[in-house]
């Protein structure tokens, strides 16, 4: 795995690995380097468990709180 997948921001095409939502989390697991992809829900729910087992955990839940730009015509 390379950093600059790690880095990314995750987009409408990253979908949650329990549920297919768009994904707002992504977690890397500190044996293996492996990625995982959840929804704000689902990070919640497994993110006591999984945390201690994470190299990383990135979390882009506060853009589910940003407002979608008015167009200009």
């Amino acid at each position: 795995m390379t950093t600059a997948v790690a880095d990314r921001t995750l987009n409408a095409a990253d979908r949650c690995d329990r549920c297919g939502a768009q994904a707002y989390v992504r977690v890397v697991l500190e044996s293996s380097g492996g990625e995982l992809l959840f929804c704000g829900h689902h990070a919640r729910a497994v993110e006591a468990t999984l945390r201690p087992l994470t190299s990383d955990w990135h979390d882009e839940t506060e853009r589910l709180n940003e407002k979608a730009p008015v167009p200009v015509d």
